[in-house]
């Protein structure tokens, strides 16, 4: 991640800033076209990694989350969302739900929410976290998230330089080192799927608890 290139803007967000007016239509400048068509779906895009730039769509919305995060992420190596992160989950006006699939617990990252919660204890902030597996004990492969109970996002994207395609030349994809896996990422807002996808985040969060015991 060490070639990623930074916005302009603060990547935690600004108190000006929130997730309680936003559009799609705000993340069209993060596509190639940098607009959508007169007929795209006023509830749901799917965008492409390796052309548009799923990285910024990513903190584009993690860092205007200011009332809850209901997260279920497989591959979890990108450090500015995690520095996102982690400062919502210090945030005690934030409830946070992060479950994290126990065979990549290894990482950097999740060893950082580790050390945070021994150092913090995590829960008196109304965060919670569990690395742990499916109901089946396979992996717990979703890649997604409720924020703020009104934009949801759901892919094949992990959370990596490669799986983001995070763009090392500044608003385009290319340049020396660049990489990008094969990924989609979907944004959406409307109320029925947001409440359905809560619903299982919350599922799949207690399950992995429940096996980590």
């Amino acid at each position: 991640m060490a070639n990623t290139v930074q916005s302009s803007s603060n990547s935690l967000g600004t108190p000006s800033e929130s997730l309680q007016t936003f559009d799609l239509l705000d993340l069209q400048q993060y596509t190639q076209e940098k607009s959508f068509a007169t007929n795209a779906s006023k509830d749901f895009h799917l965008f492409y990694v390796g052309r548009d730039d799923v990285h910024d769509i990513l903190k584009h919305i993690l860092s205007r989350c200011s009332v809850s995060l209901y997260l279920n992420m497989f591959g979890f190596d990108d450090d500015e969302l995690n520095s996102i992160l982690m400062a919502k989950a210090l945030d005690p006006n934030i409830t946070m739900l992060i479950t994290l699939d126990a065979s990549q617990a290894g990482g950097v990252h999740e060893k950082a929410l580790l050390d945070a919660d021994r150092a913090n204890n995590l829960a008196a902030f109304n965060t919670h976290f569990v690395i742990g597996q499916s109901a089946t004990r396979q992996i717990s492969h979703t890649k997604g998230f409720v924020a703020d109970g009104k934009v949801g996002g759901e892919g094949s994207t992990n959370w990596s330089g490669s799986g983001e395609g995070t763009f090392v030349v500044a608003g385009k994809p290319g340049g020396p080192g660049y990489k990008a896996q094969n990924n989609t990422q979907s944004v959406f807002t409307d109320n029925d799927t947001i409440s359905r996808f809560t619903a299982e985040l919350i599922a799949e969060h207690l399950i992995a608890q429940k096996g980590a015991k």
